[in-house]
Parts: C-alpha cells; structure tokens; sequence
C-alpha cells in the first residue's frame, strides 16, 4: 500500500463530509470497522481518523466514538445556515476549551491521594501490591468497598462484592454476563454514550426506554419486555447522566416492582450518587421521605439495590471520586449471580490491578475519600452557579438566549435543549469553532431513539475561569441563531 494511501482516504471521507453523505454529529464506525468496510489495514484506518482530527473534520472522545464535527449545511433554512455561518465566523480561540469530557479533580487532591500511595512504595509492601488479584479482592477491599458504597440503610454485603479495573468494565462485564452475544438490554433513551460502545463490542441490542422527568418510566420499561424479552436493564437513578434526573422512592419502588415481576435483571449506575450529601441514602432506607431537601437538593434516596436486591447489580467506581487513571470499579451483586459476574470479570480480563485495590482501601480507611468527594461536591455546586450566571439560566431552567437547561444544583453536567432556531449539529460546529466542544445529543441517543436538538455541557474538566468564558461562549453562539 502506498505511503499516501491514508490521506487519499482521509480525502474521501472529507468529501462525504463536504457534500452531506455524512452529517455533522454523525457517529463514524469504530476504527477496526472501518478499516473492514474500506478495505484497508487497521493502521492505515488509525492515521486516517488521525489526519481527518488535524484537519478538524472530526472530534472523539475514547470509549465515546468519534463524530463529524465539520459545518455542513443542514436542511433547517437558509435563514439558520447563514446564522450558523456568522456564528462559526467569530474569531476562533487558541485552544479548545474541552466540555465533553467529564473528570473532576480539586485543589489539594493529588496532595491527599499521595500520602495513601506512599507506603505502598516500600520494598516489602510493593511486593504484595503488584500481584495478581482475583475479581473478590481481599477481605480488606471488600469491607472498604462495602464502606464506600453503603447508603443509609443499606451497605451490600462484603462476600458479595467484586471488582473490576474501572467503572466502564465493571458495567461491560454485568451486560456480557447477563446478556450474551444477541441478548436484548433496555437502556433510558438518553443514556451513558460508553454503554452504547460496549454493547455494540459484546453484541448486545439496547432498547431505548422512556424517560421523564424522574428518569426511566416503570411502564415503558415493563412495555418494552413485553415486546420482547429483555435479559437486563442498564438505569441510572441518581444524576442521571446525561439529563442529572433522579428519581423518588415511589419511582424506585415501582421500577424495583417491574424488574420483579418480569425477571428482569438491573444493572444500576451509581457512578455520579456520590454529589448527593449523604447518599443517595438516608437512615430511613427504602422508606425515606420524598421531596426535595435543603437548598433545592434532593432528598438522599437508598439506591435500586435496597428496593430489589435480589435483582439488581449495583456497579461503581473511584473514578469521578478521585482519579480516573488509578481507579476500581464495584460491583455489589445478588448472591445468585456472584458466579457468573466471576466467571464475566475473568473471562473479559477485566480484574482490578491488586495495586489500585490496595491504594483504595488506604484512601477509604485514611479519610481522603470522604474528604475529596466534599470537595467534589462543593465544587460541581460553585460550577452549577457559574452556569447559571454566565448562560443565563433562570429558576425555571429557561436560559436567556433560549431554550431551556436541565441539570441538578448538585451535578457536573447539564442537558441544554437548544433554541428552535438551532439544530444540533450546527450548534457543535460553530461552538467548536468558537473554541469550545460540547457534547451532541446523538451521542446520548439509544437503540434508534431520535436524535434530540440539545446538547450536553459537561463543567467539572476545565478551570473555573476558563469554564465561565467558554459558557458565554456558547452563550453568544446560541444568540445569533436566535437572532
């Protein structure tokens, strides 16, 4: 193959993005797919995405996809087409303020974890540290865990735990043992874009279910088995990502009464529960009170696993927590399905580093957990009021150049459905040539769910300075469509 033959591809794919064969949002396939429908080496597929980024035709996040980020015209009037064009004319920023990515990290931080890890490195302990671990852990991980994830009356079993390398594999090992190669999972129809990459790599259909204003609705959920059989359901209860709802007690109830009846098994994401103070979990468990509480925050809630135990998988991480690069991923499972989950762990190669599990349990036992997520939290609060300042969002959600914002006071992220004058696409396009990369709401859509006019603003990755300009950024982009 020539040296070129990558940029002659790269060429073509630039001219289906020109012409509209390929539309701005649009999710390109996985690179070794590629390369497969193409008829090229892996690697040539790799420099062709590569170059088709340095020309700025496409933006990927990895784990997410890669998506067309180019300006072409969408069939949405000449009117908004030229606006997107004054928009994506505006004087372009050095640097890309990132808004899709979604990591968290506060002052003081690293200087808290490093006391942790210090110990570990002594000769005699380092040993020990860098073997192997089976997907149990030890003794000493699983009550540490058990700590971490309790929520008010409710703290999983210890012998009932196990553990992966991150959060991401402990959710791909639930759905692969759960559901196998052409089983059928239902997912909210606005859901974790990581779920959907999973799922397409271990051959599993997602079927979009519902969701308002309190997350996945039990009689869709329950509808969409009754269509055909659903072997799992992955859910979100708590800051639901991408849309920051959580539901009440009487919604988990219910969910937790449709996943009995139908044999249904849960997989619940608790990855972002820790922003809810105390929780989500009171001292009253599954029956706390509902309604909101203080400040405008959620009443804390037990999670799904309090409410149907013997069916749900609850998974979770250290990742948003502290780190994503040193990490461990959770998963408190029913007895029953301990095995399986073993077996799915080990099969998948998805075990936690026995190193990462032992800095876990000093960072639990130390207090650097419990202190970096009050910082976490204290940080996403301070990040809500700059959004809410600089996009100009009212009590009601309503911002100032249109459209209305959904998110929690407490959240990282929000869900902004664009002024009726914008389309999606175009929106990304011209904030992207404005500096600043948001997330499209294709990338949220599950299982063939239409595709809405919204974006997703993640807060917690860049500075607070640079967060508040890249906010009015997209502030002003958003008013000249509207204008």
């Amino acid at each position: 193959m020539r040296r070129d033959e990558f940029r002659r591809v790269a060429d073509e794919v630039a001219a289906e993005i020109g012409s509209g064969a390929l539309r701005p949002g649009e999710r390109l396939p996985t690179q070794r797919a590629f390369a497969r429908a193409r008829g090229i080496a892996n690697s040539t597929a790799i420099r062709v995405y590569g170059e088709l980024t340095r020309r700025g035709l496409v933006v990927g996040e990895v784990g997410r996809g890669t998506f067309v980020r180019a300006t072409a015209p969408h069939a949405g009037g000449a009117a908004l087409t030229e606006r997107a064009a004054a928009a994506a004319s505006g004087p372009p920023d050095p640097g890309t303020v990132n808004l899709e990515l979604n990591y968290p990290v506060t002052p003081g931080q690293s200087e808290l974890m490093s006391k942790g890890l210090a110990p570990l490195l002594r000769p005699d302990v380092l040993l020990d540290a860098t073997r192997t671990a089976a997907p149990a852990g030890t003794p000493r991980a699983r009550e540490a865990a058990a700590d971490v994830l309790a929520r008010a009356g409710w703290r999983p079993e210890p012998e009932r735990l196990l553990f992966a390398g991150n959060g991401r594999q402990a959710i791909a090992a639930a759905l692969s043992s759960l559901c196998g190669p052409g089983g059928r999972a239902g997912v909210e129809e606005l859901t974790y874009p990581l779920v959907k990459s999973i799922a397409e790599r271990i051959g599993v259909r997602l079927v979009p279910v519902a969701v308002d204003e309190q997350g996945m609705v039990p009689e869709a959920l329950a509808e969409a088995h009754r269509s055909a059989p659903l072997s799992a359901v992955y859910v979100q209860p708590t800051l639901q990502n991408p849309l920051s709802v959580t539901a009440r007690e009487g919604r988990r109830a219910q969910l937790a009464a449709v996943i009995r009846e139908y044999g249904i098994v849960a997989v619940e994401d608790a990855t972002w529960g820790f922003l809810v103070p105390d929780g989500p979990g009171t001292a009253d468990g599954p029956g706390a009170a509902d309604g909101p509480g203080a400040a405008g925050v959620p009443a804390p809630l037990a999670p799904l696993a309090a409410y149907a135990p013997e069916r749900t998988v609850l998974v979770d991480s250290l990742s948003k927590r502290l780190a994503p690069g040193l990490t461990v991923g959770m998963l408190a499972a029913p007895a029953e399905l301990v095995d399986v989950l073993t077996d799915g762990l080990r099969s998948g190669a998805w075990t936690a580093p026995a190193f990462n599990l032992e800095a876990a349990v000093r960072w639990v036992r130390d207090g650097t957990v419990a202190a970096v997520t009050e910082a976490k939290r204290a940080d996403a609060a301070a990040r809500q009021r700059i959004l809410r300042e600089r996009l100009g969002v009212d009590a009601a959600g309503r911002v100032r150049a249109g459209g209305r914002v959904r998110t929690d006071p407490g959240a990282y992220y929000c869900w902004w459905d664009l002024p009726s004058r914008w389309r999606a696409e175009p929106f990304v396009a011209a904030a992207a040539a404005r500096g600043v990369a948001v997330t499209p709401g294709a990338a949220f859509a599950a299982g063939g769910h239409l595709a809405p006019d919204a974006v997703r603003i993640g807060l917690a990755s860049p500075p607070m300075e640079a967060l508040g300009e890249a906010l009015e950024v997209l502030a002003e982009v958003a008013e000249v469509a509207a204008g």
